[in-house]
């Protein structure tokens, strides 16, 4: 049964379930396993994330920029586009139409903020003149350029 609203224990399921989908998929698996020494850790924190930025509870305390900037030459547009549909499909399967385009629309958001700011710290005045939604279609890895 698909929940009907957010909840903590629903984001908890969410991430999860999401992750372990990450973590086999070939396209981004690689990235993240290779990114990521202590998943349980890791899944905690990723909860608190998404408690702080879809319930507001504060829970969060990170800094997720520098954590992606760090790995910027194995994430790619397609690297997002693929965790945004992975995203849309599991939180789809997880939850009723409403609560699931919410969580879509914030991970997107978060997708293209990421993206922006990878961007920019790769070229500050390209980036300057991009909309976050160019910036994540648009931002490559620098072995690309």
């Amino acid at each position: 049964m698909k929940r009907n609203e957010i909840t903590e224990d629903g984001l908890r399921v969410l991430v999860e379930t999401f992750y372990a989908k990450v973590r086999q998929d070939p396209a981004i698996g690689p990235v993240f396993n290779a990114a990521i020494d202590d998943w349980p850790e890791h899944l905690e924190k990723l909860q608190a994330f998404w408690s702080s930025v879809t319930l507001g509870t504060g829970r969060y305390k990170g800094r997720p920029m520098p954590a992606h900037i760090k790995h910027a030459d194995s994430i790619s547009a397609a690297s997002f586009e693929r965790w945004l549909a992975l995203w849309a499909e599991t939180s789809g399967e997880l939850f009723e139409a409403g609560p699931a385009a919410a969580l879509q629309d914030k991970a997107g958001r978060i997708a293209e903020s990421l993206a922006m700011g990878m961007a920019f710290h790769r070229d500050p005045d390209a980036a300057l003149g991009l909309t976050r939604r160019a910036a994540r279609t648009a931002w490559r890895p620098a072995e690309a350029d």
